[in-house]
């Protein structure tokens, strides 16, 4: 999955491994184009590892009444979730608490009430219950940690939720077993031009040379940019010609254990711009997010104590038992990449994407949501259409509403076999749901590896909730090629675990060395590496600035 796309020249290369690149690659090889992604370091090693995890139509759309955008995601939705990756995306109940006695219940109520009428209309499964109304008396029942004289009902509704890092890898290796070329750490340093024409790219191969290394060529008829933040830096390599102006936005989330909020369902709080959102996370809560501007280092955005103290003070609002910093077991910061007008605040600035052709052979995408990543797909590669047609390329329609992403298919079977393939393993059923929840139907990948090596049926030491074929398994089938790429996105130990991983550092390299014939001083450089990456997020959280926190966060830079 790792190779480069070799000496001829491809259809489509698509810069940029996050869920829109993914989308770009998956869709094009898919209508029978070739195809090569490059990413400069690891798959969904950016804003789409470091969402809020949500597969949702966005409640808070419909106020700014963006519908078109509300019913899109809603229709990609219920896609998702019956079709194209029912074993990633799950739904989840929330509760959006009530605090005014007469006005707000009518008014969320009809809200809410559109939400479910879009879904219903689309043209796919809703896939989720409707929404219900819930008296004061009923939300206690099912969330008594809520101190009770902050609401007077609540309104339950249903969304979805994903492990954003795990549907990239999935898309990623969809594509590739649909013949597309996916290389990560490659770094685009410039284009190729014929004229005025874009024909393909220069790039640094930066896990096997150096970042000052001879420079590869990459030749595409189309190179598709899907570089998200990086956006305007890619438009300054065709000197500045391109019509899209990306802001960085900065957005949040803590990672709490799940018994310090007594609740059956995930839920909303308003604050003053937007909406904070508690998402049920396994044995944890996820809290989040801010959104404010980021001009900063983009690769490695940092949370202040000032962000974390925010989004504490507004969940505490609402809650029995105040959360503290004692409580936060993880924190990840993300950059979202917004099409701005340059007055607006972010949380003001639409989710909407933008395709654009700013010179012949170069579509550039921006903008958008992890919900529409296939919209934001199908728009990209239709705009390369048209650049390829004029080299009598036939290009045919979109066909990824029918293409369900690895695993998908034969999940429901195994997860009927569920019991029966727990008892021929030696696992608990708890452990083949987790897996389920994780591979899908490629479970059976999982199960031949422990068969044929047992001892990886072991948990992981420090991060016993994972067992040791799965860290094989993400060397081996997923790419994952440093041991950040395994703590932090093909796992999520990093914020899973009340020491972020760090406990689990050595055991995993010393799994990955096995699988990549690391010698002990390069065992000890990833150990080190990652144990530095952890102080300096520390150390970020405790800074008051984001100029602070920045500066803490880049002392630890990437490992190649």
């Amino acid at each position: 999955m790792a190779g480069g796309p070799g000496d001829r020249e491809l259809d489509v290369l698509v810069v940029g491994g996050g869920v829109v690149g993914t989308g770009v690659a998956l869709d094009a090889v898919t209508r029978g184009l070739s195809t090569g992604l490059v990413e400069q370091r690891d798959l969904a090693s950016g804003t789409s590892s470091r969402s809020s995890k949500l597969i949702h139509g966005g409640l808070r759309y419909l106020e700014m009444l963006d519908f078109g955008l509300v019913k899109e995601a809603l229709q990609e939705r219920g896609l998702l979730l019956t079709r194209l990756a029912p074993h990633l995306v799950r739904p989840v109940p929330f509760l959006y608490p009530l605090t005014h006695k007469v006005w707000e219940r009518p008014y969320v109520g009809a809200g809410l009430a559109l939400y479910d009428a879009m879904a219903m209309a689309g043209k796919y499964d809703m896939g989720v219950p409707k929404h219900r109304h819930l008296t004061r008396r009923s939300v206690a029942r099912i969330a008594p940690d809520f101190a009770p004289e902050s609401i007077a009902g609540a309104i339950r509704y249903y969304d979805c939720q994903v492990d954003d890092a795990r549907l990239v890898v999935t898309i990623a290796r969809t594509a590739a077993a649909h013949g597309a070329h996916v290389a990560t750490r490659v770094k685009v340093t410039g284009f190729l031009r014929e004229g005025e024409r874009v024909v393909g790219v220069r790039a640094r191969d930066l896990e096997n040379g150096t970042a000052h290394g001879p420079e590869l060529e990459i030749r595409a008829k189309v190179v598709v940019n899907a570089a998200g933040v990086w956006t305007d830096e890619i438009q300054e390599m065709v000197g500045g010609r391109g019509s899209l102006h990306v802001q960085a936005s900065k957005g949040i989330h803590l990672v709490v254990p799940r018994d310090r909020i007594r609740s059956e369902a995930g839920f909303i709080v308003r604050t003053e711009t937007s909406v904070l959102f508690v998402i049920p996370w396994g044995r944890h809560w996820i809290i989040g997010t801010t959104d404010t501007p980021w001009d900063l280092d983009k690769a490695h955005p940092a949370a202040s104590r000032t962000d974390i103290d925010y989004v504490l003070d507004h969940v505490n609002a609402i809650l029995r038992e105040p959360l503290d910093h004692e409580d936060v077991v993880g924190v990840y910061a993300g950059l979202r990449p917004l099409l701005s007008g340059e007055s607006e605040p972010t949380s003001r600035i639409s989710r909407e994407h933008t395709v654009v052709t700013p010179v012949p052979g170069l579509v550039m995408i921006a903008g958008g949501k992890l919900t529409t990543y296939r919209v934001m797909a199908r728009d990209a590669v239709d705009a390369a259409g048209h650049s390829l047609r004029t080299t009598g390329v036939t290009v045919r329609e979109s066909i990824t509403d029918r293409v369900p992403l690895v695993g998908a298919d034969g999940f429901e079977a195994r997860s009927n076999q569920r019991v029966h393939l727990a008892r021929r393993a030696g696992l608990h059923v708890a452990r083949l749901d987790h897996l389920l929840g994780r591979y899908g139907a490629r479970v059976d990948d999982l199960l031949a590896l422990v068969d044929a090596r047992p001892e990886l049926a072991s948990p992981v030491a420090g991060a016993d909730d994972h067992l040791a074929a799965e860290i094989v398994y993400a060397v081996t089938h997923e790419a994952a090629r440093h041991l950040d790429d395994v703590l932090t996105r093909r796992t999520r130990i990093s914020i899973e675990t009340f020491d972020r991983g760090v406990a689990a550092a050595t055991p995993v390299a010393r799994l990955m060395g096995v699988e990549l014939g690391w010698d002990e001083s390069r065992i000890d450089d990833e150990v080190d590496h990652y144990l530095r990456r952890v102080e300096a997020e520390r150390q970020s959280q405790l800074a008051l600035t984001d100029q602070e926190a920045d500066e803490a966060r880049v002392k630890a830079p990437e490992i190649v």
